[in-house]
Protein backbone atom coordinates (compact mmCIF):
# COMPACT_ATOMS: atom_id res chain seq x y z
CA UNK A 1 0.00 0.00 0.00
CA UNK A 2 2.74 2.50 1.27
CA UNK A 3 4.25 1.71 -2.18
CA UNK A 4 0.97 2.50 -4.33
CA UNK A 5 0.41 5.50 -2.20
CA UNK A 6 3.99 7.05 -2.89
CA UNK A 7 3.85 6.47 -6.40
CA UNK A 8 0.19 8.46 -6.62
CA UNK A 9 2.13 11.13 -4.68
CA UNK A 10 4.54 11.16 -7.08
CA UNK A 11 2.46 11.40 -9.89
CA UNK A 12 0.50 14.24 -8.45
CA UNK A 13 3.66 15.99 -7.67
CA UNK A 14 5.22 15.54 -11.58
CA UNK A 15 1.66 16.89 -12.69
CA UNK A 16 2.06 19.93 -10.95
CA UNK A 17 5.19 20.52 -11.84
CA UNK A 18 4.01 20.45 -15.70
CA UNK A 19 1.18 22.42 -15.02
CA UNK A 20 3.47 25.33 -13.02
CA UNK A 21 6.26 25.41 -15.45
CA UNK A 22 4.19 25.29 -18.75
CA UNK A 23 2.30 29.03 -18.57
CA UNK A 24 5.82 29.83 -17.80
CA UNK A 25 7.18 29.47 -20.60
CA UNK A 26 5.36 31.88 -22.65
CA UNK A 27 2.32 29.90 -23.86
CA UNK A 28 -0.27 31.60 -25.60
CA UNK A 29 -3.41 33.03 -23.33
CA UNK A 30 -5.07 34.00 -27.11
CA UNK A 31 -5.09 32.27 -30.22
CA UNK A 32 -2.09 32.46 -32.49
CA UNK A 33 -2.21 34.59 -35.20
CA UNK A 34 -2.99 33.47 -39.18
CA UNK A 35 0.18 34.17 -40.65
CA UNK A 36 2.72 35.21 -38.28
CA UNK A 37 2.22 32.57 -35.52
CA UNK A 38 2.59 34.94 -32.46
CA UNK A 39 0.22 34.06 -30.20
CA UNK A 40 -0.78 36.52 -26.95
CA UNK A 41 2.18 35.92 -24.15
CA UNK A 42 0.88 34.60 -20.97
CA UNK A 43 1.50 36.97 -18.31
CA UNK A 44 2.42 40.15 -20.71
CA UNK A 45 0.63 42.54 -18.19
CA UNK A 46 3.38 41.96 -15.68
CA UNK A 47 6.58 42.31 -17.88
CA UNK A 48 8.86 45.25 -16.86
CA UNK A 49 7.86 48.79 -17.91
CA UNK A 50 10.45 50.06 -21.11
CA UNK A 51 8.34 53.42 -21.10
CA UNK A 52 5.12 55.51 -22.14
CA UNK A 53 4.20 57.51 -24.48
CA UNK A 54 1.56 59.58 -25.73
CA UNK A 55 0.03 59.79 -29.49
CA UNK A 56 -1.69 62.29 -30.93
CA UNK A 57 -3.93 63.21 -33.63
CA UNK A 58 -5.60 59.92 -35.06
CA UNK A 59 -4.11 57.34 -32.44
CA UNK A 60 -4.92 60.01 -29.54
CA UNK A 61 -3.46 57.84 -26.80
CA UNK A 62 -1.48 57.14 -23.84
CA UNK A 63 0.53 54.04 -24.22
CA UNK A 64 2.61 51.33 -21.95
CA UNK A 65 5.66 49.49 -23.56
CA UNK A 66 6.20 46.34 -21.81
CA UNK A 67 8.91 44.15 -22.41
CA UNK A 68 9.74 40.45 -21.20
CA UNK A 69 13.14 39.30 -19.84
CA UNK A 70 14.86 39.25 -23.03
CA UNK A 71 13.78 42.83 -23.74
CA UNK A 72 14.55 44.36 -20.32
CA UNK A 73 18.14 42.73 -20.59
CA UNK A 74 18.92 44.00 -23.89
CA UNK A 75 17.80 47.70 -23.18
CA UNK A 76 19.92 47.58 -19.45
CA UNK A 77 22.93 46.96 -21.97
CA UNK A 78 22.46 48.52 -24.68
CA UNK A 79 22.28 45.45 -27.01
CA UNK A 80 21.81 46.03 -30.89
CA UNK A 81 20.35 44.82 -32.20
CA UNK A 82 17.51 42.81 -29.56
CA UNK A 83 18.33 39.21 -29.41
CA UNK A 84 15.95 36.30 -30.91
CA UNK A 85 13.63 35.52 -27.98
CA UNK A 86 12.77 39.19 -27.61
CA UNK A 87 9.09 40.67 -26.97
CA UNK A 88 7.95 44.02 -26.90
CA UNK A 89 4.14 44.79 -25.80
CA UNK A 90 2.34 47.78 -26.49
CA UNK A 91 -1.03 48.51 -24.43
CA UNK A 92 -2.98 51.88 -25.33
CA UNK A 93 -5.58 53.48 -23.58
CA UNK A 94 -7.58 56.68 -24.31
CA UNK A 95 -6.55 59.70 -22.62
CA UNK A 96 -9.41 61.10 -20.48
CA UNK A 97 -9.79 64.60 -18.26
CA UNK A 98 -10.11 62.88 -14.45
CA UNK A 99 -13.18 65.47 -13.27
CA UNK A 100 -12.60 63.48 -10.13
CA UNK A 101 -8.69 64.61 -9.57
CA UNK A 102 -9.33 68.40 -11.33
CA UNK A 103 -12.05 68.78 -8.76
CA UNK A 104 -9.50 67.82 -5.67
CA UNK A 105 -6.64 70.16 -7.65
CA UNK A 106 -8.98 72.94 -8.38
CA UNK A 107 -8.29 73.06 -12.03
CA UNK A 108 -8.64 71.43 -14.81
CA UNK A 109 -5.02 69.99 -14.99
CA UNK A 110 -5.28 65.93 -14.63
CA UNK A 111 -5.84 63.28 -17.30
CA UNK A 112 -5.74 59.57 -16.77
CA UNK A 113 -6.24 56.32 -18.63
CA UNK A 114 -9.50 56.18 -19.99
CA UNK A 115 -10.78 53.07 -22.22
CA UNK A 116 -8.29 50.16 -24.02
CA UNK A 117 -7.35 51.10 -27.62
CA UNK A 118 -6.04 48.95 -30.57
CA UNK A 119 -5.88 45.86 -28.35
CA UNK A 120 -2.49 44.68 -27.87
CA UNK A 121 0.45 45.15 -30.09
CA UNK A 122 3.44 42.85 -30.04
CA UNK A 123 6.83 43.13 -31.74
CA UNK A 124 8.69 38.88 -31.34
CA UNK A 125 11.97 39.00 -32.73
CA UNK A 126 12.53 35.63 -34.42
CA UNK A 127 15.72 36.69 -37.22
CA UNK A 128 15.10 33.60 -38.93
CA UNK A 129 11.38 33.06 -38.48
CA UNK A 130 10.85 36.76 -39.93
CA UNK A 131 13.91 37.64 -41.61
CA UNK A 132 11.65 39.36 -44.26
CA UNK A 133 10.95 41.85 -42.18
CA UNK A 134 14.00 43.04 -40.66
CA UNK A 135 13.77 39.79 -38.16
CA UNK A 136 10.40 40.77 -36.17
CA UNK A 137 6.96 40.05 -36.50
CA UNK A 138 3.95 42.05 -35.82
CA UNK A 139 0.66 41.25 -34.19
CA UNK A 140 -2.47 42.69 -32.43
CA UNK A 141 -4.98 41.40 -30.26
CA UNK A 142 -8.48 42.64 -30.12
CA UNK A 143 -9.88 41.30 -27.06
CA UNK A 144 -7.61 38.55 -26.62
CA UNK A 145 -8.34 37.50 -30.52
CA UNK A 146 -5.65 38.01 -33.80
CA UNK A 147 -6.57 40.50 -35.86
CA UNK A 148 -7.20 39.83 -39.52
CA UNK A 149 -3.11 39.57 -40.89
CA UNK A 150 -4.41 41.99 -43.76
CA UNK A 151 -4.15 44.65 -40.63
CA UNK A 152 -0.32 44.30 -40.15
CA UNK A 153 0.54 45.09 -43.72
CA UNK A 154 1.46 48.85 -42.45
CA UNK A 155 3.61 47.41 -39.46
CA UNK A 156 6.79 46.54 -40.60
CA UNK A 157 7.10 49.64 -43.13
CA UNK A 158 6.84 52.14 -40.75
CA UNK A 159 9.11 50.62 -38.48
CA UNK A 160 11.58 49.79 -41.23
CA UNK A 161 12.29 53.53 -40.79
CA UNK A 162 14.23 52.67 -38.01
CA UNK A 163 17.38 50.40 -38.85
CA UNK A 164 19.73 52.24 -36.49
CA UNK A 165 17.35 51.21 -33.66
CA UNK A 166 16.68 47.92 -34.92
CA UNK A 167 13.04 49.01 -36.14
CA UNK A 168 12.17 50.09 -32.30
CA UNK A 169 10.35 53.46 -31.53
CA UNK A 170 10.60 52.86 -27.85
CA UNK A 171 13.92 54.36 -26.41
CA UNK A 172 14.27 52.70 -22.69
CA UNK A 173 13.36 55.01 -19.97
CA UNK A 174 15.20 53.77 -16.88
Amino acid sequence: MNRITLALAAAAALAGVVVCVVPSAGHAEGEAGALSGITLPEGYRDWRLISVAREEGELNDVRAILGNDAAIEAYRAGTLPFPDGTIIARLAWSLDPSEENNKLFGRAQSFVAGAPKNGVQLMVKDSTKYASTGGWGFAQFNDGKPVDEAMLQSCFPCHAALPARDLVFTRYAP
